[in-house]
């Protein structure tokens, strides 16, 4: 039965891709705004759907960092809905002319911007992705096949109708937006397999899931979205800035991809600075992974939870309130700690030396590098690009936070006045 549905839901998104491509900029924000205004009129809904999907979540045992990716309050749905209009207001990738010339025989010649067609996305938990999605594809001139996690399945039933009849009423075509709404685990391979109507794959979850699509999918995949995030801090830093900046990229969200996991700090500043960021974590309840050097400064600190840190700790995405701390010698420690630990996600330096910085942006292999700021900022939406399809740590055909741009390729257009090849 399963098989049936995304054969039919796929061969629907390809032939609404045909006519998403040549839809005017017009209907695209016209029906984005009607996906805005549809979930501010359905919001009663949603959120009892979410609320079915968190007491089953909960009974299962769920973590509590996965369950605060699964939930949608009023001010989520605020925001989901603001970033809706934020992607209407974007220019409209589809058409664009880039990189025009003319060649010595009088060809001009330069590139289109055109939609990638069918987007295959394969996510777990997080609602909001659903619309995010959805909408990016719609305003880039992509049909979607969205396939949520079973743990999210009443939240995204609901939204994808909201988004569906939203589409229906502004002539957006509904079938642009397709979910599947089995979550048997079977499902999987076979859609992975439907090259012919889907031309990308973005599958958003664990490592070992984002693994499995990669190697079975027949199809091109972008994947990303496993952060190990360091933030390093150097000996001409300002330690109140320091501060501030560690405490908001492990705290202010810990449960996501872009939070601190390990911090670094240079030997000459660790006896002052560890112990005021331990403090502020502290208070916070962080838990703390010290390596050697810097337990031996902390271990004696009231209210504070530390603990010594093992080699596990190295190159792990906590997903909590959890950070390992490392005092390293210099720069080219902390860079070459990195390397071998980084996931390809964000890395940041807080310095106030110039060229350690350059330094620091130039050799960090990451999709987002940062100098004085938290890795936190590493998001479609603080991007201005009103949401994501997801963080790429890839670096084919897409970095970093997918938006608009990244939904699409091109085509050579050649315009000529009758030239022929001699």
């Amino acid at each position: 039965m399963w098989q049936e549905e995304i054969e039919l839901k796929a061969k629907k998104a390809k032939r609404a891709s045909r006519k998403l491509c040549r839809m005017s900029t017009e209907v695209k924000n016209r029906a984005l705004t009607s996906i805005a205004e549809e979930i501010e009129a359905h919001k009663p809904d949603i959120l009892s759907q979410n609320q079915k999907d968190l007491d089953q979540a909960r009974a299962s045992g769920m973590s509590p960092h996965m369950l605060d990716r699964l939930v949608l309050s009023e001010e989520r749905l605020k925001s989901i809905q603001e970033g809706v209009l934020t992607v209407a207001s974007l220019p409209d990738p589809v058409g664009e002319l880039f990189d025009m010339r003319t060649l010595p025989n009088g060809l001009i010649l330069g590139k289109m911007r055109v939609p990638l067609g069918v987007i295959g996305a394969i996510y777990e938990s997080r609602p909001n992705v659903t619309v995010d999605i959805a909408c990016l594809c719609l305003k880039s001139g992509n049909a979607c096949l969205l396939r949520g996690g079973k743990e999210a399945i009443h939240s995204n039933i609901s939204l994808s109708r909201v988004i569906r009849e939203a589409l229906r009423r502004s002539e957006g075509g509904e079938d642009a937006v397709q979910l599947i709404e089995s979550t048997d685990r079977a499902l999987l391979l076979p859609l992975l397999s439907m090259k012919e109507y889907i031309d990308l794959v973005v599958p958003r979850g664990g490592a070992e899931f984002i693994r499995l699509v990669s190697e079975n999918a027949k199809m091109p995949v972008v994947s990303g979205g496993i952060g190990v995030c360091h933030t390093y801090v150097d000996r001409s830093a300002d330690l109140s800035k320091a501060t501030a900046i560690a405490f908001n990229a492990k705290v202010q969200r810990p449960t996501v991809c872009n939070a601190l996991d390990t911090l670094l700090v240079h030997e000459a500043i660790a006896q002052e600075f560890l112990p005021r960021v331990a403090q502020e974590w502290g208070r916070a309840g962080v838990e703390m992974h010290a390596d050697e050097h810097s337990f031996s400064i902390l271990k004696s600190l009231q209210d504070v939870k530390v603990i010594p840190a093992t080699d596990s700790d190295w190159g792990k995405e906590f997903l909590s309130l959890t950070a390992a701390i490392k005092v390293v010698g210099s720069l080219d420690e902390a860079l070459e700690h990195i390397g071998a630990f980084g996931s390809g996600h964000s890395e940041a330096i807080v310095t106030s030396d110039l060229k350690s910085a350059q330094k620091f942006l130039t050799e960090v292999d990451a999709a987002c590098v940062y100098a004085n700021a938290s890795t936190r900022f590493t998001d479609g939406e603080q991007f201005g690009l009103g949401a994501e399809v997801g963080i790429s740590t890839q670096k084919f055909h897409a970095r970093g936070p997918m938006g608009l741009k990244e939904l699409t390729t091109y085509k050579w257009v050649i315009l000529g006045s009758g030239q022929v090849r001699p």
